[in-house]
């Protein structure tokens, strides 16, 4: 079979450029006018963000065309060049990242970028391209060198005492300004006089219909509030999947995205996501009206926080966990504590303790659960801290990628996993009995505890008890094990490859596509 790719993601070097640039006119132009710090911070500055540009590249194509100098538009040999090998672009990323973490400033000023900003993403990236030379390449040296460098990163920050986890979750997503908080390393900011808003908040507002929500499969993925999943926890009620129960039982993370009733405003799922928006924006719902202004359209000013001192926590004990794996050192319950643990002691609200909320219990290294979904390749405390991500990065910016470093797109399969298409437990009688009359006839679908499939018909709403289930919900087409689809890596479209040929030049396609789009 061959596959034409017309189009993929945008093939563009311009913030390299523009990193290129800086670098450039500092080297030739500043080594007389700043002093030597001045110099070296300016100097990480531009080499940290060409290093993040890199890896951004390298995380979606694969092999790309590297450039560690500014080129001009008449070096057509240089402009056309076809793909740098992925290890030897990512060797300067390394040492791009190495000279940012030793010489950018310890302190710039809030907001701005300083060493700890530098170390927090490159945690991220470093763990990114361990992990994926260790289960995409099995070349176990490259995979420990960027453990290593994300483990450093990391307790750079940890090691700074400026950083702490003090704030509530759903705090984390509804202020207007955390700029000083220990939780956050960087954060955005936004401002409706200066014409700066966002729309994320508007998406939780509960006044307009949502396709976006959780599966029952990560519905299932928060672990209960002692510490175990929901098949092994010694709860009595673990296995009862009424949201009212989730809310006592499960991780507070848990209770702090989600709208505490079933609602038919999330289609895809019943369960709508509230995470980004404050506990007092929804207040509406029980006195009547709408929403705030600020809480609808693109008039959001809530803030953001970009870079939080919990990813950093989460990437260290990662790479910490997989470098034990390659003959580094094993974790310490102490490493468990000062991350994993640590994330789990964040305080909670009032809204929250009074819902019943707890706190989850420690992980303990020498009782880990033992989860039976586990997968037989992935160790039981590996799996916990990837289960640690999920909950605590729901609908932010880290699932998708996580998936394709571990090389585990294989969970997104449909037909392997079909939770991934069923919402929350919903019983309409007594919750959604609104949703219960003749014009909803053959539109609703539960999913019940024996596993049946109910589709409501007009007479039958008692039977309506079970996971939502929206007939809406189809499958995924088949994207695994299909030739020439590589679903870990973007392809390049056709026309960029054509751009090339015009002008005498060759550009190699994604390596697992087709190389020919003729």
């Amino acid at each position: 079979m061959i596959i034409t790719v017309i189009t993929g993601p945008t093939w563009n070097f311009a913030w390299v450029r523009k990193a290129n640039v800086m670098i450039d006119r500092i080297t030739r132009l500043m080594s007389d006018v700043l002093t030597d710090a001045q110099y070296r911070h300016w100097m990480g500055v531009g080499r940290f963000f060409r290093g993040l540009e890199y890896a951004r590249l390298v995380n979606v194509f694969g092999n790309v065309p590297y450039y560690d100098h500014e080129v001009k538009n008449t070096e057509k040999d240089e402009l056309y060049k076809d793909r740098t090998p992925r290890n030897e672009v990512m060797d300067s990323v390394y040492n791009d990242f190495k000279y940012a973490m030793s010489n950018v400033r310890l302190d710039d000023g809030r907001q701005n970028v300083d060493r700890y900003v530098v170390a927090s993403f490159v945690s991220r990236w470093a763990l990114f391209e361990a992990c994926w030379q260790k289960y995409h390449y099995t070349n176990d040296e490259r995979a420990r060198k960027f453990f290593m460098l994300a483990i450093e990163a990391a307790e750079l920050v940890m090691n700074s005492g400026k950083y702490d986890i003090v704030t509530d979750f759903r705090t984390l997503f509804g202020s207007t300004d955390l700029t000083a908080s220990k939780d956050c390393i960087l954060y955005r900011k936004y401002d409706a006089a200066q014409g700066i808003t966002h729309c994320v908040a508007s998406y939780c507002n509960m006044n307009s219909p949502n396709d976006i929500g959780p599966n029952l499969d990560l519905i299932k993925a928060f672990i209960c509030t002692d510490g175990k999943d929901w098949q092994t926890s010694a709860l009595a009620t673990a296995k009862d999947f009424t949201l009212s129960n989730l809310i006592r039982t499960r991780d507070p993370r848990f209770e702090a995205s989600f709208y505490g009733e079933p609602t038919m405003m999330a289609k895809s799922c019943a369960l709508y996501v509230t995470k980004f928006i404050p506990r007092s924006a929804l207040d509406y719902i029980q006195s009547g009206g709408s929403p705030a202004p600020e809480f609808q359209g693109d008039k959001n000013v809530t803030g953001y926080p970009v870079m939080r001192y919990a990813e950093v926590l989460l990437n260290w004990i990662e790479a910490k966990a997989e470098y034990a794996t390659l003959g580094g050192p094993a974790v310490t319950q102490a490493d468990i504590d000062k991350s994993v643990n640590k994330i789990r002691q964040r305080p909670l609200d009032q809204v929250a303790k009074d819902k019943g909320v707890k706190q989850t219990a420690p992980m303990d290294l020498a009782n880990l659960n033992a989860d039976p979904k586990r997968d037989a390749d992935v160790p039981a405390l590996i799996w916990e801290i990837r289960r640690e991500r999920r909950m605590e990065f729901a609908f932010e910016f880290s699932r998708i990628i996580d998936l394709r470093r571990w090389k585990k797109l294989g969970y997104m399969d449909t037909d392997a996993n079909p939770d991934l298409l069923i919402g929350t437990w919903v019983n309409f009688p007594t919750e959604l009995s609104s949703e219960l009359k003749a014009e909803n006839k053959g539109k609703h679908r539960v999913k019940d505890a024996a596993g049946n499939l109910v589709v409501y018909d007009g007479t039958n709403g008692a039977k309506m008890v079970g996971f939502f289930y929206p007939l809406e919900n189809l499958g995924r087409f088949k994207f695994l094990d299909v030739p020439n689809v590589n679903p870990y890596l973007s392809p390049i479209g056709v026309n960029e490859i054509k751009e090339y040929e015009k002008r005498g030049y060759h550009l190699t396609q994604t390596e697992g596509w087709p190389q020919t789009n003729e």
